[in-house]
């Protein structure tokens, strides 16, 4: 998936060329945020990811990725109501950011379909490997996804 130039179209970089550029971008020591694995029902083995980064008390911004064979069957808006439940619930966050390329369509609608809300858009914000993207800025809080 990280290697996959269509799945990385809309990231901040491009495909990861080898396991050991993955790898040592996996361990950076200065990396704050956490992660985790989604893994199939019975299954052993990864089909996506799911990371929280800190951006100040009671917020994180959440970012997420399914692999190519797997989208389109509902497991990135299961996986992520399951970890907006646990970072609104368990941590008491009071508030959960996105932040997405305005032409990645599918993660758009999810965030949408999920109750985020854009609150901004910020123009030429990413120099990206497909070039100088705008960013949206999305946002939901505890009170709304509560409701």
């Amino acid at each position: 998936t990280f290697a996959d130039p269509d799945q990385m179209r809309y990231w901040s970089r491009g495909p990861f060329e080898s396991l050991g550029e993955f790898a040592d971008w996996l361990c950076d020591p200065d990396w704050d945020g956490r992660c985790w694995a989604v893994l199939a029902k019975g299954e052993n083995t990864a089909i996506g990811r799911l990371v929280v980064i800190p951006r100040g008390p009671g917020q994180s911004e959440v970012a997420y990725t399914i692999v190519r064979e797997r989208q389109r069957q509902g497991i990135a808006a299961e996986a992520m109501r399951r970890l907006l439940d646990y970072l609104f619930g368990e941590e008491r966050h009071r508030r959960i950011q996105a932040d997405t390329d305005p032409d990645n369509i599918p993660s758009n609608r999810l965030l949408g379909r999920l109750g985020f809300i854009v609150e901004r858009r910020l123009k030429a914000s990413w120099r990206t490997h497909i070039g100088v993207r705008d960013s949206f800025i999305w946002a939901l809080d505890a009170e709304n996804w509560r409701a």
